[in-house]
């Protein structure tokens, strides 16, 4: 059997080398961006000069080889499931068995005057990597448009060669639509602390031609004023990579609909990563994520069910982690901008740092919901099961320290948070001194009640 993969990212990587792992049949890793997969998540250390583009490939060049994953560095210009073939740029016709399109995400444009011309890049690329390192030679100021986690990586990126910034967030605090009111003013004055010159509420107007096809400038939408710059980053956001698709029959949404085995509309055919949308995403999940371990997941899955395994895409409690320049940054679980009154949020934040913790639980009942963490780094598998086993709040608190990610190195301040909570609530909670390692792992093999 014939298993061709469109896209070698995260997803298609994982599929290809789980299916070889499981089986013998022929594997075809397809993708026009670069011959071998890269970590894309570290593109910004390679400009930063934290990391060298080789120190970002997971995998020596020679391990496609020796595990019998063919590579082709080629473009796909159309699907025919019908046929069971794809056209490829340079290649011509491929015959497949099973298809797995995993063709990720591109970066949103919304048909701004001059969002075509050159200068002009997303983050999401190494295409978009190759682009900066062109245009930072002498550029005197870049403008990146649009917030969220890939804005201010790009910030930052310019930022560590002490090219000046300016972003164009349309927001009125930073990334409010995601995060609460707190979290969204310590990040937005994070920025600014860094001499980031942040705009908020306002929008780009257009990206100005300076006559010989290239960006020399923008406006801003709301006054007409112009900020000259050399670069412009375009942050607003990414979609699914889906437009090669639209012709072929497979039924697309935002992303490619799939069902819970990531099979889409067309037999043989199946879609994971960010391209992907869950017909009936699984409670507290999105339809589409574009996050690298949901697209590692999404490759395991559907490589046990094109080897005859069947097993259900199932990505868990809501996990994210990220960082704001110097502020490193964890949700889990059910943490809303704009929170329905029975979600209470219990909110630490530091005097004079920029930490944050936000314990949120039910008003009713007490159940824990979610956690937002700045500054504060606590155990992905400690979160994940007081989320997942429903825990009370008050239980939670006084165990908090076994959430504690290595107290030996780090001030703890877990016995703020349970003060705080007895302010607000009259209780008299005391913190249980659970520390040790041997401690957190009794509790997360202890059996859910």
């Amino acid at each position: 059997m014939h298993i061709a993969i469109i896209g070698n990212g995260i997803s298609g990587v994982t599929a290809a080398r789980q299916i070889r792992k499981l089986s013998n049949h022929k594997i075809s890793l397809i993708s026009s961006e670069s011959e071998h997969f890269f970590s894309r998540t570290a593109l910004m250390y390679v400009y930063m000069g934290h990391m060298r583009w080789e120190d970002i490939k997971p995998y020596e060049d020679w391990f496609w080889d020796k595990n019998g994953i063919d590579i082709i560095q080629d473009h796909v210009e159309s699907i025919s499931p019908q046929d069971h073939q794809l056209i490829l740029a340079k290649a011509g016709a491929l015959s497949y068995d099973k298809l797995i399109i995993a063709c990720g995400s591109k970066s949103n444009k919304f048909g701004w005057p001059g969002e075509d011309l050159k200068k002009v890049h997303g983050l999401y690329h190494k295409q978009d990597l190759e682009a900066m390192e062109k245009y930072s030679d002498g550029l005197q100021r870049a403008v990146v448009v649009g917030g969220g986690l890939i804005g201010i990586e790009m910030a930052e990126m310019f930022h560590s060669r002490h090219i000046p910034v300016t972003m164009l967030v349309r927001e009125q605090s930073y990334w409010d639509n995601i995060l609460p009111a707190e979290e969204s003013q310590m990040i937005s004055d994070h920025i600014k602390d860094h001499h980031i010159d942040l705009r908020l509420g306002v929008n780009l107007g257009e990206i100005i031609d300076d006559g010989k096809g290239n960006a020399c400038g923008v406006t801003i939408k709301e006054t007409g004023e112009r900020i000259d710059c050399g670069f412009v980053g375009l942050t607003a956001g990414v979609s699914p990579n889906v437009d090669f698709v639209r012709e072929s029959g497979i039924e697309i949404g935002r992303g490619i609909k799939v069902n819970q085995y990531l099979e889409t509309s067309a037999s043989d055919v199946y879609a994971i990563g960010d391209c992907a949308e869950q017909i009936e995403p699984r409670p507290g999940r999105r339809p589409i994520e574009a996050i690298w371990y949901t697209g590692r997941m999404m490759g395991e899955t559907v490589a046990y069910n094109i080897c005859g395994k069947p097993v259900a895409y199932d990505p868990g409690i809501w996990f994210n982690s990220a960082k704001f320049v110097d502020i490193e940054y964890q949700v889990y679980g059910d943490v809303l901008a704009r929170a329905p009154e029975e979600h209470v949020s219990l909110v630490w934040q530091h005097p004079t740092e920029d930490k944050l913790v936000r314990i949120v639980y039910h008003r009713n009942h007490g159940q824990i919901i979610g956690f937002n963490l700045f500054g504060v780094r606590y155990r992905h598998e400690v979160c994940e099961k007081w989320l997942r086993d429903k825990a009370h709040i008050e239980e939670v608190l006084q165990d908090l320290s076994l959430a504690n990610f290595d107290p030996e190195f780090y001030k703890e301040y877990e016995t703020d948070i349970i003060k705080l909570y007895n302010q607000q609530t009259g209780s008299s909670l005391s913190l249980r001194k659970k520390r040790s390692l041997n401690q957190v792992l009794r509790f997360l093999t202890k059996a859910q009640a």
